[in-house]
């Protein structure tokens, strides 16, 4: 795991991965700068007083970006990282996945296995009922801020727009992931986790993998209807990976 101590290295760290990836052309950047816009906000929060606990809020921040800069980082070395990260980190060379798609891969890796995960790890036992409360704020501004680069895309990409009406109308996947429905989903597994003896927390973290896997699956590949719909709007997106990873980076409504 990257030497993580505070929120600023932290920062730091996803700024190194957005870096590589703009000057590389590697999709990855998409959710980097991404999550790199929620780590500055999560940051702010903590320094206006918007958590309960600021320091725990802290290392909630520094165990939850750990696990992804860990994946990072194995992946890039070929060394074993989480089954859902893994195929998260495949689908990026891969030319007809969506921006939406690349970011949601993230999302819900972060979300539905991270997430848990890391409130366990602070929040070990009984300790986890009251974190509830920062939990549901940290997961508010992951969803506020995946809104918000929705619409920074729409202002730049005008078929962002038209794949916001086709969402309401489709039942894939890809189009109607609910950020909302993974945060009570990892949740639910933080309570489960925490309660749990180490080496029972390791045979649940595999099954949970195993469920995230399975939903990512569904996100890179949505079925046949969805999949040419996406196609189709792939073929509009642009071509300039580092361009895009700007523009989710500092593109604001």
């Amino acid at each position: 795991m990257p030497d993580l101590r505070t929120i600023a290295d932290v920062v730091t760290a996803l700024d190194g991965v957005v870096r590589h990836c703009e000057q590389t052309g590697h999709r990855a950047g998409y959710f980097a700068a991404l999550y790199k816009r929620m780590t500055e906000a999560v940051a702010e929060g903590i320094r206006t007083g918007a958590f309960a606990d600021g320091p725990r809020m802290e290392r909630l921040d520094v165990v939850f970006a750990g696990r992804y800069l860990s994946a990072w980082q194995a992946y890039g070395q070929q060394a074993a990282c989480a089954a859902a990260w893994r195929h998260a980190f495949d689908g990026c060379p891969n030319p007809g996945l969506i921006v939406l798609q690349h970011l949601l891969l993230g999302i819900n890796t972060h979300i539905n296995l991270d997430l848990a995960v890391a409130a366990a790890t602070v929040a070990p036992g009984p300790q986890i009922h009251a974190l509830e409360a920062d939990f549901n704020r940290i997961n508010a501004v992951i969803s506020s801020l995946f809104d918000d680069v929705q619409q920074c895309l729409a202002q730049v990409w005008l078929p962002m727009r038209w794949l916001g009406r086709v969402a309401s109308s489709q039942q894939t996947a890809v189009l109607n992931f609910s950020i909302g429905a993974a945060r009570r989903a990892a949740w639910a597994n933080a309570v489960v986790l925490a309660g749990l003896p180490p080496a029972r927390q390791q045979a649940h973290i595999g099954v949970l993998d195993a469920t995230v896997l399975g939903l990512g699956r569904r996100i890179s590949s949505p079925g046949l209807a969805a999949g040419a719909l996406l196609r189709l709007v792939r073929l509009t997106e642009y071509e300039d990976v580092a361009r895009t990873i700007r523009l989710i980076e500092t593109t604001r409504v």
